[in-house]
């Protein structure tokens, strides 16, 4: 099963179920502020992807990070911010079991959901 990660209000991760939905692609919704977050999903994310590309550094959560803790940034470091801040994700993370995306392209998503054959 698919799982889609962000929070209700974001337009982007609205975009991407809408998107989901025309496809009648199955997938479940996990918001990230109602449903939180568990550590150790959390650190796999991390080791997976990476925090560059996990957290979104062009949100308000991010701007609103003292400048020393965005300088210092790391894995660890993005790791207890997260959990802090669920919205520092970028969004919408897309989760098709064996493997993970981050934010919605349209194109992106009919390449990889169609390469998989879901």
């Amino acid at each position: 099963m698919i799982t889609v990660y962000g929070i209700s209000n974001c337009d982007t991760v609205k975009k991407a179920r809408r998107w989901l939905e025309q496809h009648a692609i199955e997938y479940r919704f996990h918001d990230l502020r109602s449903d939180g977050l568990d550590k150790s999903q959390v650190q796999s994310w991390l080791q997976e992807l990476g925090w560059e590309t996990l957290v979104n550094r062009r949100s308000t959560s991010w701007k609103a990070l003292d400048a020393a803790e965005r300088e210092q940034m790391d894995d660890h470091r993005a790791l207890a911010a997260i959990l802090q801040q669920p919205t520092l994700i970028k969004r919408p993370l897309l989760d098709i079991g064996h493997e993970r995306h981050c934010g919605f392209s349209a194109p992106a998503w009919e390449a990889l959901l169609l390469r998989h054959t879901l």
